[in-house]
């Protein structure tokens, strides 16, 4: 693994998610833009649409689908349990400790982790990826929502919350429509596919546009613990649940990168939709994105070989 090898790699794969990051952050300091707006767009149409697409234009085996569910939910509810773990032995306080779950838990399965499978391992590993997305997005709009209410609200109002989620109904929408066999009139397949398609950029850019409000944290311990958990231990954790539920080629490319991705930003909207650490949050993602070049240039080396 030669120095030119990681950086034609990183070049070619990573620069360009990060530079349109950079374009967002550029725009986003230069103009005034409410990246609120954006993210509660992303929220409440563009991510349902997105998943409604990948869900009901998936193509694999059924078997296939469920272990890569299968690993999904194994790898972000066991980074879940690293980070309560660590938290508790921390001592973090009750916001700093929720908003840890969730940075620690949700990665840029999306806005990072689809370009990139795509760039490096082609339309195979894109397909499972998105699956991979698709669920963890379902978790993100239930448990991650569920978490980042009970931050401020008792477990009754949390759980009336996740009905004001719009991607469980376009889940379940795409579900129904795929087993009925329901074909969409060309008008309708058309705007689907075109706000899905404008999906990822739009991500990609809102990333860029919430790391200009980034303030450091006081809370560096949790900083800390986030950051490890999301780049060092979720490689780990996605060779641990691949090898379990016996993923090969390209599914397990696309499952290991997507365990590895660095913290969401669609924790920072949670985070400020639900009055948490805001500036913790932020920090993290912006951490853990600028580290993860590190993590991930080596990492699609090792799974291209």
């Amino acid at each position: 693994m030669s120095i030119y090898e990681l950086f034609d790699t990183f070049a070619n794969n990573i620069l360009p998610i990060l530079l349109i990051s950079a374009a967002g952050f550029l725009v986003g300091k230069t103009f005034e833009v409410d990246s609120r707006a954006i993210g509660r767009s992303l929220f409440y149409f563009f991510t349902p649409i997105l998943v409604f697409n990948l869900l009901l234009s998936n193509q694999l085996p059924a078997t296939e689908v469920f272990r890569i569910g299968g690993i999904a939910f194994g790898v972000i509810l066991s980074s879940g349990v690293m980070a309560l773990l660590g938290g508790l032995v921390l001592r973090l306080e009750r916001t700093a400790l929720i908003s840890s779950l969730l940075t620690a838990m949700f990665a840029n399965n999306g806005n990072y982790g689809l370009p990139l499978i795509a760039f490096a391992f082609g339309q195979d590993a894109l397909a499972h990826s998105g699956l991979y997305f698709v669920f963890a997005s379902l978790l993100t709009n239930t448990l991650g929502v569920l978490i980042a209410s009970l931050g401020h609200l008792d477990l009754r109002q949390a759980l009336l919350g996740l009905f004001r989620v719009p991607t469980i109904y376009a889940a379940l929408l795409a579900v129904l429509i795929h087993e009925i066999g329901i074909a969409l009139p060309l008008p309708l397949e058309r705007t689907i596919g075109l706000a899905a398609n404008a999906t990822l950029p739009l991500m990609i850019f809102l990333l860029g546009l919430e790391l200009r409000h980034v303030r450091w944290t006081n809370s560096r311990r949790a900083l800390g613990l986030s950051t490890t958990v999301r780049l060092l231990i979720g490689p780990l954790l996605g060779f641990a649940f691949v090898a379990l539920f016996g993923l090969t080629g390209s599914a397990r490319q696309a499952a290991v990168m997507e365990a590895s991705m660095p913290c969401a930003v669609a924790n920072a909207n949670l985070a400020a939709e639900y009055r948490l650490d805001t500036s913790l949050v932020a920090a993290t993602v912006l951490v853990s994105t600028l580290l993860s070049p590190l993590t991930l240039t080596p990492l699609i080396l090792f799974l291209g070989r």
